[in-house]
């Protein structure tokens, strides 16, 4: 099994969900950004998204605009992201690490070398979130040839017509986008959620995690009672836009971490 199988068997046998954290590599700068990617585990993390920077994230809204350019800024690319996942797995090989981003920095790295590297360090899994299905043969073919998943993205306007072909070639966990717009934009009713899982437990077998707009501990347990992860990205990621200096930073963004793995881990407790 791959971490992410493993990880997401484990939570189902133990009856709860998985806390997905979202952070943005280096972001505000490479040491501060790798004490908290080392931080998260223990802080509560079951499953580390970790961004890839650009200069263009279409995707996301103002917070994680500002961590890539904070990041770029402070001189992250993909080599040194590259580097962070293997000095984190010096330390931790059970928490998957999922690179979440845009395609255009791993053209630009060379499809199979990052392939190949991303491998050889330990990534688990992708998100690449402007390539397609139409477009496997550019990137999750050959990732998944190499035992690397590629996990897509869902909406709530990805309709029954194309659910099938979005999650055709899926593996590791389905990433349910809960709200039409950018990172950070509002947050979806339980009600929707809960409609929105049950729609696509029926196209696949797969975990199925929930994000974009959860920023409380309180918000975590409402979707951990219904989904197999719960996403959080945003609000970690303003805790180091506020911090007023880098030790704060890690601080303010592992004490969250704890709080909202408390609301996951509490969530189903009757």
């Amino acid at each position: 099994m791959s971490r992410l199988e493993q990880r997401f068997a484990d939570l189902k046998a133990e009856g709860r969900a998985a806390l997905v954290t979202f952070v943005t590599a280096g972001d505000p700068g490479y040491d501060t950004s790798l004490a908290i990617l080392k931080g998260l585990p223990a802080a509560g993390a079951d499953v580390i998204e970790l961004g890839m920077p650009f200069t263009d994230p279409m995707a996301d809204g103002v917070a994680i605009q500002l961590a890539s350019l904070r990041a770029l800024e402070a001189g992250q690319n993909l080599k040194k992201t590259l580097e962070m996942v293997r000095e984190f797995r010096l330390e931790n090989d059970t928490t998957p690490i999922v690179l979440m981003g845009y395609y255009n920095p791993i053209h630009n790295y060379g499809v199979a070398a990052f392939v190949a590297k991303a491998k050889e360090i330990g990534v688990d899994g992708l998100i690449i979130v402007d390539l397609p299905p139409e477009h496997d043969a550019e990137l999750a073919t050959p990732a998944q040839a190499a035992g690397i998943d590629f996990i897509r993205l869902t909406t709530p306007t990805t309709d029954d017509a194309r659910l099938p072909k979005v999650l055709e070639r899926s593996s590791g966990f389905v990433y349910y986008v809960s709200v039409a717009g950018v990172t950070g934009a509002g947050s979806a009713t339980t009600e929707q959620v809960s409609s929105a899982i049950e729609r696509l437990r029926r196209h696949t077998d797969l975990p199925i995690s929930v994000g974009f707009g959860i920023r409380t501990p309180e918000q975590a347990a409402a979707v951990a009672r219904l989904a197999d992860g719960v996403v959080v990205g945003s609000a970690l990621v303003d805790k180091i836009a506020n911090a007023a200096h880098p030790g704060q930073a890690v601080e303010d963004v592992l004490a969250l971490c704890g709080d909202l793995a408390k609301g996951v881990r509490n969530a189903r407790v009757s």
